[in-house]
């Protein structure tokens, strides 16, 4: 990747939110920055769940074709019937297969509902592909003709805490999608999920309401704390686009930030949770990060394993799996009446939640296992699952409860230990984001566990703040000044020998001089600070004149002070290829400059060949082939 350029030659910014459970787009034109549109409301949508975002969902035919996403995949799937679905491909939760996958690659495959396998970068592509039409739509229809995806630049938002391989796969998928082309690449940025989410909580106002209509301010007169939780967004509707407008200023929240104050970021998503501690840069508002992204797959999907670990516990695992197979689309509605109930739990909540369980769940049980659903119910040892009269799971609130456990006290550990590094002292805000932030008995969690030592903040609506926030990051992605290295890189070399310094079993003689092997020459440490745009420079020779492609392995490791290649926890991550065909020179050593870039939210190399002053193609590729 070659640097971005400093002045977007972009009109508009299209940033796709594509997540574990829901995804989204919202964009900006270059020309009003303050102005950011979410799109346009989609059809369907579930009783008790704002539809601003269209669940992560995508439907393949039987040929393995692009049939629909979202609701409408949902829907459609639902609809066909049992014997028919079953040739279909449908596929949901896909994303965190590669945060997941040890070595991803290209060929990583997706597993469908009814147990087929797919390719992950189709399945990636196809619903970038969809965003990019449904985008482009709506651009069009806009600004009144054919809306050119020249004119975008993209921006895709991942978890801080994804590895590279991951990166790249994403932007790998954007190529495929025709989103933007491989000649193209600054047309795509990646953003990082709690990295928007601060771009976004800097400008957050807290009793500002701007009316478009009148054109006036009004001040409605409440006391900030009053307010922290529903700040109004004043809000315009605009051919079924909703428009959020930022201040250009630096909103009111930081007129108490002084600088150099801290602050975490915490994104709660459906996958991932992520925390970024930043501190502000005054007076432009710039961020620098305090500490590598940090967090794990404990995201809200982690409340539905727990619950169909529950129902495995009273129906019995190998019912589970069968109904699962046999009758994919049941399954499904299962998993939505659990998800409005799963919304209903909070911590001071007494009455039962009612799950509807589908008519084929309790006909399937009756012929698989010979006795009724109600039967099972109570025979199993689960005391607080009960039968209703009504053909419901009756849940207790401690049931509903002990499903959420898990998954908050993972968050909450990592929150304690976060809050225990000396680089996390004195933090003023701690900003809650991310669909799973909306649930109160996280909420209550995280207020139990910091006794006041920060204010918490919840943004409005806090299932967007990223998708906005990626916007505005793709208006000035120069926001983020300074970062944190998530890995220690570097690439193993050849060192002169030195007694009593190298161990003698890395003892290479090659024509009469003592060489060291396997030393890792660093290129940056884990959780080392780095500028934006702060370049590594090695220089690099071929081996013999001839030679057409330097290729060198990239080795990173997760602690500092790597001395050897073959240390434990060390591992080959990548590959730098320099291309030096067409560059041959006279020159009888020829030196090729490298320059690699680890400030950005990708790794970029660039290189040069010193005796003739030309550039010379540079990559740098993570994905295993």
């Amino acid at each position: 990747l070659t640097p971005i350029p400093d002045r977007p030659s972009f009109v508009v910014v299209v940033a796709i939110d594509f997540g574990t459970t829901s995804s989204g787009y919202a964009y900006a034109f270059t020309k009003e920055p303050e102005c950011i549109h979410t799109m346009r409301r989609w059809e369907g949508g579930d009783p008790g769940v704002s539809n601003q975002k269209t669940p992560t969902t995508i439907l393949l035919t039987p040929d393995r074709k692009f049939h629909s996403f979202g609701y409408a995949a949902r829907d459609f799937y639902h609809d066909l019937d049992p014997q028919e679905s079953k040739q279909w491909l449908y596929l949901e939760k896909f994303k965190m297969k590669l945060h997941t996958t040890a070595n991803l690659s290209i060929d990583t495959e997706l597993l469908a509902a009814n147990g087929k396998r797919v390719k992950a970068l189709d399945i990636f592509a196809y619903a970038l592909a969809f965003f990019r039409e449904q985008a482009l739509k709506e651009l069009s229809d806009q600004t009144g003709g054919d809306f050119d995806n020249n004119d975008v630049r993209w921006v895709i938002t991942v978890p801080a805490i994804w590895k590279m391989p991951a990166k790249q796969f994403m932007r790998e998928a954007a190529y495929k999608s025709g989103l933007v082309s491989r000649e193209n690449p600054e047309q795509l940025i990646i953003s990082l999920e709690p990295e928007a989410a601060s771009i976004y909580c800097r400008k957050l106002r807290l009793h500002q309401m701007v009316d478009l209509n009148a054109q006036k301010s009004t001040q409605n007169g409440v006391s900030p704390t009053e307010n922290v939780g529903t700040q109004m967004e004043h809000v315009r509707r605009n051919r079924q686009s909703r428009t959020f407008l930022v201040e250009n200023v630096i909103g009111e929240l930081w007129a108490e930030l002084q600088e150099g104050d801290r602050y975490v970021v915490v994104d709660c998503g459906g996958g991932t949770v992520d925390l970024t501690v930043h501190q502000i840069r005054l007076p432009e508002g710039h961020l620098k990060e305090l500490y590598k992204a940090s967090g794990g797959p404990y995201g809200s999907i982690g409340i539905d394993y727990e619950f169909e670990k529950l129902l495995c516990r009273i129906f019995g695992q190998d019912f589970v799996d069968q109904f699962k197979l046999k009758r994919p689309a049941a399954w499904v509605d299962l998993m939505i009446a659990f998800e409005s109930r799963k919304r209903a739990a909070a911590p001071e909540r007494t009455n039962p939640l009612n799950i509807n369980l589908p008519f084929s769940f309790i006909d399937y049980y009756k012929k698989f296992r010979g006795h009724s659903v109600e039967h099972a119910l109570r025979k199993s040892n689960v005391d607080f699952v009960k039968w209703s009269s009504q053909g419901m799971l009756r849940m207790s609130p401690d049931a509903m409860n002990s499903l959420f456990k898990p998954t908050i006290d993972h968050i909450i550990q990592h929150l304690k230990e976060l809050f225990s590094k000396p680089e996390v002292s004195h933090i003023k805000f701690l900003f809650l984001v991310g669909g799973f932030a909306e649930s109160p008995l996280l909420q209550a969690a995280v207020q139990d566990m910091l006794q006041g030592r920060s204010r918490i903040i919840i943004p409005h609506d806090v299932g967007l703040t990223i998708l906005k926030g990626a916007v505005l990051f793709g208006l000035d992605p120069s926001v983020i000044k300074v970062r944190r290295s998530p890995l220690t890189y570097g690439v193993g070399v050849l060192n002169r020998f030195v007694e009593g310094k190298h161990p003698p079993e890395k003892l290479l003689v090659k024509d009469g001089t003592r060489w060291c092997t396997d030393v890792f020459d660093t290129f940056i440490c884990a959780d080392q600070s780095v500028a934006l745009g702060e370049a590594v420079k090695r220089s690099y020779t071929p081996a013999k004149p001839s030679q057409q492609v330097i290729v060198i392995h990239v080795y990173c490791a997760e602690r500092e002070g790597v001395a050897f290649i073959s240390e434990p926890g060390v591992r080959k991550c990548g590959t730098l290829k320099l291309d030096v065909s067409g560059t041959e020179s006279s020159a009888p050593r020829r030196e090729i400059q490298t320059l690699l870039q680890f400030g950005d939210t990708e790794i970029r190399a660039m290189a040069l060949d010193v005796s003739t002053g030309r550039s010379v193609r540079a990559s740098i590729d993570f994905l295993s082939h």
